[in-house]
This record gives C-alpha cells, sequence and structure tokens, in this order.
C-alpha cells in the first residue's frame, strides 16, 4: 500500500468538499482518502490517499475522465503537485 499527497488550488473549498466525484472514481479501486484545507489560504487544499495498486492510481490521474471530474471540482490543474511516500514504488 502506497501513501500519496495530491496538493493543488481549488476555485471554491465547499464545492471542492461536497463534490462526489473524488468517491466515485477512487472507491471502485479501493482507494481511500482524506481531505486538507489550508487554513491560512481557502483556496489551497490537497487530498491524502492510500492507493493498493500505483500502476492503476497512476494511469486514472492521467486518464480524460479524471481531468474532467477535477475541473468539475474546480481544482486548478496547472497548480496540482504529486507527492509519493518515500520508498513507496511510483
Amino acid at each position: 500500500m502506497a501513501t500519496v499527497l495530491v496538493c493543488h488550488e481549488i476555485d471554491d473549498k465547499e464545492h471542492w468538499l461536497n463534490s462526489p466525484k473524488r468517491e466515485d472514481l477512487l472507491a471502485p479501486m479501493g482507494i481511500k482518502h482524506r481531505t486538507f484545507l489550508d487554513p491560512q489560504n481557502e483556496h489551497r487544499a490537497a487530498v491524502l490517499f492510500e492507493v493498493p495498486d500505483m500502476a492503476a492510481f497512476q494511469s486514472m490521474m492521467t486518464a480524460p475522465g479524471t481531468a474532467d471530474a477535477m475541473a468539475s471540482d474546480g481544482v486548478r490543474a496547472d497548480t496540482v503537485v504529486v507527492l509519493v511516500e518515500h520508498g513507496a514504488s511510483a
């Protein structure tokens, strides 16, 4: 199991927090996640993922449907940074 942190900026925190799209993408892959917001900047967010299959996760992250879901959630795609726990296979 790999731990992945994805940091990014968002347009609207309430919309981002309440969107079902993350769960729609992640649940079928067995990926658990937690969401985080920067208390000093309402446009900065992160998601911590527990990933059972990194290859499947990487494929999902580059799929057109994921880009569409992120855009719908107000994620600013040019700000996305993916960090993989040291020692986990990337």
